[in-house]
């Protein structure tokens, strides 16, 4: 890849190309003028004048180092970010990297260290908190999603047997759903509970709380009532701060791009400096807010770690 990227192209490279190929014969051809000038008219010793004369032309003129900059420039760029385990695909992606004006971080895995675990368990009235992670992690032991292992490794550590539910379901951007005792077992956002009708009540105030404080809450409700509230935090990357204040340095925005609700994005933006924030956002919909930056103007850069930032990640400059 390293290789391949040093031997391509970009745009600017091609153009000091088509530049070369009208320059170079136009410089030897004034070179050869010159000397044929000072050769034939010049005062004696003709010969040792014509040549310095030529050789000035040349030397100044220099045509052959408009061709050699640019791709000088691509091996040494290439070759260093290799060294600090950056592949750069391509001349074209290094030249459009210095471009760049606005950057947008996935969330989880990117800016957070994707190793979420659960915090806090707010059982409802009439449920033991045993009995809220014990159904949560029995639905979510069908899911992949990263947020479900925090669920069922907090279970497991608990000793909680898991139990069968049936026909599951994964709503995208919102949560999951399955059949446990002939009945329906709903675990996600409050976007998945207001669209079921599940009235969340005080847990709504419990849950504005957990969101401040950047870790994540998300409702279980069986037979349409509240269970109550698993919150599961993931913790921002000791490096993410820093990291940030660097790209703000060199004069990027940074944006964070996620799926997580609103007030948990603008609690880990506040606590790493992020300048705009896109949260619950359906992986679907990724791309679009990326669309809609390019609209105002701006070159955007993507980083993702996941499947869902796909689409942003293919949209993106």
């Amino acid at each position: 890849m390293v290789r391949q990227a040093q031997n391509s192209k970009p745009a600017i490279g091609r153009l000091a190309d088509k530049i070369s190929s009208v320059f170079v014969p136009t410089v030897l051809i004034i070179a050869t003028l010159t000397f044929l000038g000072w050769f034939n008219f010049g005062p004696a010793p003709a010969l040792s004048y014509a040549l310095v004369a030529t050789m000035t032309v040349l030397i100044i003129a220099c045509p052959c180092a408009l061709g050699l900059a640019t791709p000088i420039s691509i091996m040494v760029g290439v070759g260093k970010a290799a060294e600090y385990g950056i592949l750069i695909r391509n001349g074209e992606a290094l030249q459009q990297a210095g471009r760049l004006t606005t950057i947008v971080l996935d969330k989880t895995g990117t800016i957070t260290a994707g190793q979420p675990a659960v915090t806090v368990l707010m059982p409802a009235a009439g449920w033991s908190e045993r009995q809220l992670l014990q159904l949560a992690a029995s639905i979510e032991a069908g899911s992949e999603h990263p947020l479900a292992e925090a669920v069922i490794a907090a279970a497991a550590a608990r000793g909680l047997a898991l139990q069968p539910v049936d026909d599951f379901e994964a709503v995208a951007g919102q949560g999951v759903r399955a059949t446990y005792g002939k009945k329906t077992l709903l675990f996600g956002n409050s976007k998945l509970m207001g669209e079921k009708n599940i009235e969340l009540d005080e847990l709504l105030d419990r849950a504005e709380l957990l969101a401040a404080r950047a870790e994540t809450p998300m409702y279980l409700a069986y037979g349409g009532r509240p269970v109550g509230i698993v919150s599961v935090a993931d913790p921002i990357k000791p490096d993410s701060v820093a990291a940030i204040a660097r790209l703000h340095a060199i004069g990027l925005k940074v944006v964070m791009l996620t799926g997580d609700n609103a007030a948990t994005a603008k609690a880990v933006a506040r606590q790493t400096g992020i300048d705009e924030v896109f949260a619950e956002v359906l992986p679907r919909d990724t791309s679009e807010k990326v669309a809609a930056l390019q609209a105002r103007g701006e070159i955007v850069g993507m980083v993702g770690d996941g499947t869902n930032d796909a689409p942003a990640l293919a949209r993106a400059d």
